[in-house]
């Protein structure tokens, strides 16, 4: 059966000479496996709308396995994320984490939405680092580990001075700071932003100007957080740690 879908390529593997195994992450279907033949041939009708990152409408045979690539069409290829090499690394960030966080066909409107709005803000060259953030916070409600950002974790305190509590999965007021010894320090500044950008809409977000040090503070959160709770080792994440550092030298 022939099926058509919105999708954005956020896999690509090679297969023999001329072909690419692409996942697609799909509006209609969610995750999907295609075989794109002949994709890696220069001349080929696949071989545009099989490139990383790609958004297009797809025309694939569905079936209970692996799929079969017929035709497809570029919505949008993304061009400024292509030429650097800062945000593809942050785009194949964003594209792994719904991969990895994400089953095989089940539907997700909501975050192929929100994966679109990433790479449409990285592309329009929005900070890419606070496109990420947002992004990341809103992945950890996907995975079912969503920290406490709007009140104390431990006793509930709705405002006040917060410090950040690995173990207790959120935000701590200064009562509860024994509850946690190895609690973070951070600045009213960051605790602020986590709570805005978990709840941010990134097709609304603006220019938003960061210190590098709450940039810091941030990513040394969301870092230790998702070490501990996702179970993940995503290879474009460490990557993009080496970026960073680069960056700063």
């Amino acid at each position: 059966m022939l099926k058509k879908v919105e999708g954005i390529v956020i896999r690509t593997v090679d297969y023999g000479e001329t072909n690419k195994i692409l996942t697609l992450f799909t509006r209609e279907t969610g995750k999907v496996g295609v075989m794109a033949r002949g994709a890696k041939k220069p001349k080929s009708r696949l071989s545009a709308v099989s490139q990383l990152f790609v958004y297009g409408q797809y025309l694939y045979q569905h079936t209970s396995g692996l799929g079969g690539l017929n035709q497809g069409e570029i919505i949008d290829s993304f061009r400024s994320i292509r030429n650097d090499l800062f945000l593809t690394s942050y785009a194949a960030y964003a594209a792994e984490l719904v991969d990895k966080l994400t089953e095989e066909r089940k539907p997700n409107p909501y975050l192929f939405e929100m994966l679109y709005q990433v790479l449409h803000a990285l592309d329009e060259e929005k900070d890419p680092e606070v496109v990420v953030f947002i992004f990341e916070l809103k992945m950890l409600r996907v995975a079912g580990i969503t920290p406490q950002l709007d009140r104390c974790a431990n006793c509930g305190l709705p405002e006040g001075k917060f410090h950040f509590s690995i173990n207790e999965g959120g935000l701590l007021c200064h009562r509860c700071l024994s509850v946690d010894p190895y609690h973070l320090p951070m600045t009213k500044r960051t605790a602020e932003l986590l709570h805005l950008f978990a709840h941010i809409d990134l097709g609304r977000l603006g220019n938003i100007s960061l210190k590098e040090e709450t940039k810091k503070e941030i990513r040394h959160i969301l870092n230790l957080y998702f070490d501990a709770y996702s179970g993940l080792y995503l290879k474009s994440k460490r990557f993009l740690d080496q970026l960073d550092k680069f960056k700063l030298e």
